[in-house]
């Protein structure tokens, strides 16, 4: 990518993010602010936990957004009998008796780790290397993962039957829990109308992922202010209950806070939501647009929240 500076740079990186809107939007009706947030995580070099109920059009989505994207695709059904073999790769012994690794689905761009918390702890953890370290390791041998390496899953609600609650470690590596919700009426009478009759959108590919690694690199020079900075850190420590940072709001309702991969994630994801919105350099504004996707699944409530019926973004608010 040839650009003048870093400047024009972030207004080409603009122009390819409103680009991938209006083609994922050929499909997708009415998850604007969810399309924004997937955008800003993969740009942000970070994954992105989906929940909803069935059928609203999660994995549909994801399979979208991988056309847009000049990369190699693969979707792994959770299952409760899928074993970490099955996603990393296994060893086979070849006609000259000599083992062999065969590469799982794992060896891909974009992972739609689809219905996660279907199948058992054992399994989930199998893409703990992966998402963390761009790498797994598997028959003693270490292997790199092709890049720009992007995880997608959906999850149903952990009330529904057959779930398994993800682990903490594994929640954490997540940039983004997004809740989809149902649509609104006149989104679901165009879902409904264009779906039911001979109607086939296909949205085209418009980014690379050369290009995705430079802007994914170009995300990451943007100066960030003190204060922005200050008040991205001083949020995730108002989590953390027990502590002398901690907010009132936390010491009452939480058992866990957030880790400094949530002020992490604030900043850059902060960084990446301003450069979609024309901005050189994030303001509060941005922390707290992207701070309740970072911030949902990185705190635990205690049972006194649980017994008031408080939710996690009730207390997300109010430490807002």
């Amino acid at each position: 990518m040839e650009y003048k500076n870093d400047v024009a740079a972030l207004d080409a990186l603009r122009e390819k993010f409103n680009e991938l809107k209006a083609e994922i939007k050929k499909v997708i009706y009415g998850q604007d602010a969810i399309i924004d947030q997937v955008l800003v995580s993969l740009f942000s070099r970070g994954h992105v936990l989906l929940i909803g109920v069935p059928g609203l059009a999660k994995t549909l989505l994801v399979t979208t957004i991988a056309k847009t994207l000049g990369l190699k695709y693969n979707r792994i059904q959770f299952t409760p009998d899928l074993m970490p073999s099955d996603i990393i790769g296994t060893e086979i012994l070849n006609n000259e008796r000599n083992f062999k690794f065969i590469q799982g689905p794992i060896f891909a761009n974009i992972i739609l780790a689809d219905e996660i918390n279907r199948t058992p702890p054992k399994t989930q953890s199998a893409l703990l290397e992966a998402m963390q370290e761009r790498a797994v390791t598997a028959a003693g041998q270490h292997f790199e993962l092709d890049r720009p390496f992007f995880v997608l899953a959906t999850q149903n609600p952990i009330e529904q039957e057959g779930t398994y609650p993800l682990p903490e470690a594994q929640l954490d590596r997540f940039m983004f829990s997004v809740w989809l919700d149902y649509p609104k009426l006149e989104d679901e009478l165009t879902i409904v109308k264009n779906t039911t009759s001979t109607l086939d959108a296909k949205p085209n590919t418009v980014i690379s992922g050369k290009e995705i690694m430079f802007f994914q690199e170009l995300i990451r020079k943007i100066p960030v202010n003190d204060n922005v900075l200050k008040y991205a850190v001083t949020l995730a420590a108002k989590t953390r209950p027990g502590t002398e940072t901690a907010a009132e709001v936390s010491t009452h309702y939480l058992k866990w806070g957030a880790g400094p991969r949530a002020s992490q994630y604030l900043v850059l994801g902060a960084k990446t939501h301003a450069a979609l919105r024309g901005k050189y350099s994030p303001d509060i504004e941005d922390v707290k647009a992207i701070a309740p996707s970072i911030l949902r699944h990185r705190i635990i409530k205690n049972y006194k929240a649980e017994a008031e019926n408080i939710s996690i973004d009730d207390i997300i608010a109010k430490l807002l």
